[in-house]
């Protein structure tokens, strides 16, 4: 199929953007990086009578780290892409669960034009940006003609395709903790092939004291409607070493509470089965480092 016929515009600045948003209100859809919207007007699934273009919005672009307050916090811009996520020097330093899950995005050609913000917004619960940013306890910054909200990422995703994103606003950018010295990572997912979406997937972020768990985040992706927090395992880590018992427990605690949806090739089972499998991996990898 092809898409409908649509006006276009590509504003320079923020406050023409809001205009148009005003202006055209649900006539109008935002374009970004474009990976699932022009996907969803060829299916017909969308068909807007305008397409606002922010790529040229700069105020929306750069990687940057402000240290406001302690230890400081990585902010990424909504139009900060994939790819550039995936080679940033900042981001590897800063936040390496991102430079861990960026190579699992799709293929190389959607990651040179899909953005940040745009994964974000959409919230789609497969998708590996809003996992992260959901075990990283980051904040969505979202902007309007009114001015700035900073919505903490467990405000922000509240059910399938549905965020706390206001008809009036965008994605402005995400801010994330930077990681400390007592930080660990993992990140891993299941897909039938590479690019694909993936079946189920583990974003992991850790801080070890004295050789012990001081704080634990295990998010899944595709494991529900929005990122699924594991609250019972990662209660039951916490305090503890890192070691073959502990880790039994954490992935019998998963296996427990983990209630993912079935698809048309995966059953629940199946997939609370993946999900283990890959609690079980990425524990057993931060166990190597801690130790």
């Amino acid at each position: 199929m092809k898409a409908p016929a649509f006006d276009y515009a590509r504003p320079a600045s923020l406050a023409e953007v809001f205009a148009l948003m005003e202006t055209h209100g649900d006539e109008a859809r935002v374009l970004a990086g474009g990976q699932t919207l022009l996907a969803t007007l060829n299916m017909r699934l969308s068909e807007p009578a305008l397409l606002i273009d922010i790529g040229a919005v700069d105020a929306l672009r750069g990687i940057t780290v402000t240290n406001d307050t302690s230890p400081g916090t990585l902010r990424i811009g909504a139009l900060v892409t994939h790819r550039e996520i995936e080679e940033s020097p900042l981001v590897a330093r800063h936040a390496p669960l991102l430079a861990m899950a960026a190579p699992h995005i799709a293929h190389r050609a959607i990651r040179n034009r899909g953005t940040f913000g745009g994964s974000i917004a959409y919230g789609d619960p497969a998708a590996e940006w809003p996992v992260c940013l959901t075990a990283l306890d980051g904040v969505v910054v979202t902007t309007s003609a009114s001015g700035e909200r900073r919505i903490p990422v467990a405000d922000f995703f509240i059910d399938l395709y549905t965020t706390a994103l206001r008809a009036d606003e965008l994605v402005a950018a995400c801010e994330i903790p930077i990681a400390t010295a007592g930080d660990a990572f993992a990140f891993d997912e299941l897909a039938r092939r590479h690019g694909d979406y993936a079946i189920v997937g583990l974003a992991v972020a850790a801080r070890f004291a004295e050789g012990r768990v001081e704080r634990i985040r295990l998010a899944f992706l595709g494991a529900g409607s929005t990122p699924v927090r594991a609250g019972g395992a990662e209660a039951a880590l916490v305090g503890c070493v890192l070691d073959a018992p502990s880790i039994d427990r954490a992935v019998a605690q998963v296996k427990a509470e983990l209630d993912p949806p079935g698809d048309l090739v995966n059953g629940d089972a199946t997939k609370r089965h993946l999900a283990s499998v890959l609690a079980r991996r990425a524990l057993e990898s931060l166990a190597s480092r801690s130790a």
